[in-house]
């Protein structure tokens, strides 16, 4: 787990394993940015040292999910380098609603 701060407030956090399902790959389990930190770069930096704490593990990349509604965590994603797999299911986050999800992943 990594937590971006700006003059010690959280403002975005990460969280990363091994893939369960595609060896070789760590999963981006959880990606959160605080809205006050949106268009400041701080999630941009929370996701580049991500992925270079991945690299230093020997993670050839990284997948992950998120909603299929949310055109600017999507953006974020592919700003970031990742692209879409095609890959979709639905995730009940405990509150027994079904949401739709999308892959994204990015390799090297």
């Amino acid at each position: 787990m990594l937590l971006a701060e700006v003059e010690g407030r959280p403002l975005a956090f990460s969280v990363f394993l091994p893939s369960p399902t595609r060896p070789g790959l760590a999963e981006i389990a959880t990606f959160y940015g605080h809205p006050d930190g949106w268009g400041t770069g701080v999630a941009a930096a929370l996701m580049a040292e991500t992925l270079r704490r991945l690299g230093d593990v020997g993670c050839a990349g990284a997948h992950l999910w998120t909603l299929r509604d949310t055109p600017r965590s999507r953006r974020f994603y592919a700003k970031c380098g990742f692209t879409e797999t095609g890959a979709t299911r639905t995730f009940d986050f405990g509150e027994s609603n079904l949401l739709a999800q999308v892959e994204y992943e990015r390799t090297g």
